[in-house]
């Protein structure tokens, strides 16, 4: 009876990135299986997961951008220690066998830019804000404002620019797994910063087992892997 008890399925309430969701597609029947317990995920931007967390929203665990934790209000809910899981840069797509803009230098890619006549991606997100940074760096941000077609999650940015609704597409190169589309490459060096996401246990988390249980299964090969195969780096 004890050991039931110690086994028991819970529904695990977590948060995450929403350009995570394809890896969580992957890995959560995997960890599912394994553990017993069942995860129930909303996929976010950073400012909607701060909103979210900062209202009192009910939840366990959170797979989110570091970028959340720079909000005192919503870091006072995340208990210590924090786990870094993955951490992905920044790139470019093209529709499959389109032509690919150079994107060598900070001035190829600024010129990239200025010739493409629209542009997908998610401005109200951390990386889009970084991206929004990357114009600004460049001198083209009233520019890129009027050619950016505003996606309502990561996902879609592909699919926009596999179907033509999008010239480029510009975000973290982990959301680019789609058919229809090809990746013209990686933001020049002097431009280029990856976006960490971190994992913690809710201070009030109902699950906290559980919780915990999904932060060590991601560290195990079985999800190193999948983060690998994603286009992210592990850690």
């Amino acid at each position: 009876m004890m050991m039931a008890a110690m086994t028991k399925a819970s529904e695990l309430k977590l948060i995450a990135g929403g350009s995570l969701a394809g890896l969580f597609k992957e890995i959560s029947p995997r960890f599912e299986k394994s553990s017993g317990h069942t995860l129930s995920i909303h996929f976010d931007s950073t400012p909607n997961i701060v909103g979210r967390i900062n209202a009192g929203a009910a939840f366990d665990a959170v797979v989110v951008p570091v970028d959340v934790f720079s909000d005192s209000a919503a870091k006072s809910r995340l208990a210590e220690p924090t786990v870094n899981v993955a951490r992905v840069g920044f790139g470019v797509i093209v529709r499959a066998g389109g032509p690919k803009p150079d994107l060598s230098t900070p001035d190829a890619f600024r010129k990239a830019l200025l010739a493409a006549s629209s542009v997908a991606s998610v401005p109200s997100s951390a990386a889009g804000a970084y991206v929004t940074k990357v114009y600004e760096r460049l001198g083209i941000a009233d520019e890129m404002k009027a050619k950016t077609r505003v996606q309502a999650a990561p996902t879609a940015i592909a699919p926009a620019v596999a179907k033509g609704e999008a010239e480029l597409g510009i975000f973290l190169t982990n959301v680019f797994n789609a058919s229809g589309i090809e990746l013209a490459g990686p933001f020049p060096a002097d431009l280029q910063q990856e976006l960490e996401f971190t994992a913690a246990i809710a201070t009030d988390a109902k699950e906290a087992t559980a919780a915990k249980a999904l932060i060590d299964f991601l560290k195990t090969p079985v999800a190193i892997a999948a983060i690998k195969a994603a286009g992210m780096t592990p850690g």
